[in-house]
């Protein structure tokens, strides 16, 4: 039997799960395992498990299933959520999402290592595996939830607007909320709907918006649209714990890219291509591909993506104004690399800037000095910064 296993989320890898099922799974034929989404990464090269889960594309849980329709026999959507029920509804929403959902067997395994673990069957094929699979991953089966369309849409005669209401499950209070990868606002309740009219978010229920992080989302003053429909929402951290892995965190950074390190010193020439990451440190991995150096804008994007990089061996010039929302824990900086603290507001004017002025309005720029360029930044960004942090 040729078995897909699809990978979701850091937290089944950092607590172990993701490589006991991998051996499980593998009692019952051949196993090809793939992260779907991208905030597992990081977790995987933590686990030094590359080599096992495939981590080369960037593809949604979904699209990782319909490709595996085509040669899997049996496909397996591994998740942990907060709870049991919010892991249940991220499942169907997935399942919900598939063009031919009855092509293939689809199982989804839940939260393997908790109490509350179970096997869900996503499509009626899934019921000719459930008893062999509930065997070798000593869990029960449970009945799958029925899809609840989250999304609601309504036209406004009088205004002509088009109104999207979309509903967001398993939300905790007091957590974040993340509209494609940016903080827009704070949980209050459980119960949480985001409203925008004709593209433009008007209100959270059940929430409260933060202004900053919508001037981000729509980006600034080219107000910029999103189809809310159709965007990336979570909540809570981007990473909830830590890799529990014996073997995790055997990260030698400068060893996986010799040569490219930016270092700062008297007479560095050395050449590099410098690429910018301004709040999208869910794209990091894309961003930073062939990179040597990286411009991080804004507290968080700066902690998560040069968090990323530092396993990838790339130093980063972070540009921050102590606006942060602590949505990870526990991260690392290469050293090599410096973090500018400018006046509160700062940081997206200067990484605005540094794009325009020193990147001539690109995401990355090939440039003949690296240290030649971090002093560009520090003269760009010297009237606001309040202090300078090398690592």
């Amino acid at each position: 039997m040729k078995i897909s296993l699809v990978i979701h989320g850091p937290e089944v890898i950092d607590s172990g799960e993701a490589k006991i099922v991998l051996e499980k799974l593998s009692l019952l034929g051949e196993v090809k395992a793939e992260l779907g989404g991208t905030m597992g990464k990081t977790a995987v090269l933590d686990a030094g498990l590359e080599k096992v889960i495939d981590i080369t594309r960037h593809l949604k849980p979904s699209v990782c299933i319909e490709y595996s329709f085509e040669t899997a026999d049996l496909i397996c959507l591994l998740n942990r959520g907060k709870t049991f029920e919010t892991g249940r509804i991220f499942g169907s929403k997935v399942a919900s999402r598939l063009k031919e959902p009855e092509k293939k067997p689809l199982v989804q395994i839940e939260s393997p290592g908790c109490p509350f673990g179970k096997l869900i069957p996503l499509n009626k094929k899934a019921g000719n595996c459930i008893e062999k699979l509930s065997k070798v991953l000593e869990l029960s089966a449970e009945t799958p939830l029925l899809f609840h369309n989250s999304v609601c849409l309504k036209n406004n005669p009088k205004t002509g607007k088009t109104r999207i209401i979309r509903e967001v499950s398993g939300v905790l209070p007091g957590e974040n909320i993340f509209v494609n990868g940016i903080i827009i606002g704070k949980a209050l309740s459980s119960e949480i709907r985001i409203i925008s009219e004709n593209g433009f978010i008007t209100a959270i229920k059940g929430g409260e918006i933060k202004d900053h992080g919508l001037e981000k989302l729509h980006n600034y003053e080219k107000r910029d649209p999103v189809d809310l429909a159709r965007a990336w929402i979570k909540s809570g951290e981007i990473r909830r714990i830590g890799s529990l892995l014996p073997e995790a965190r055997k990260l030698n950074a400068s060893a996986r890219k010799s040569g490219s390190t930016f270092r700062a010193g008297a007479g560095n020439v050395v050449p590099g291509k410098v690429v910018l990451i301004d709040h999208a440190a869910e794209n990091t991995y894309e961003l930073a591909a062939g990179a040597d150096l990286a411009v991080t804008v804004g507290d968080d994007t700066t902690a998560i993506a040069g968090d990323i990089l530092y396993r990838l061996g790339i130093p980063i010039i972070g540009i921050t104004d102590g606006d942060c929302d602590n949505i990870t824990c526990g991260t690392n900086t290469l050293p090599g690399s410096v973090i500018l603290r400018l006046e509160p507001g700062r940081d997206d004017i200067v990484g605005r800037r540094v794009k325009q002025e020193l990147l001539k309005g690109q995401n990355s720029a090939v440039f003949e000095s690296l240290f030649a360029f971090r002093e560009k930044v520090l003269k760009l960004a010297e009237l606001s910064i309040e202090n300078v942090f090398e690592y």
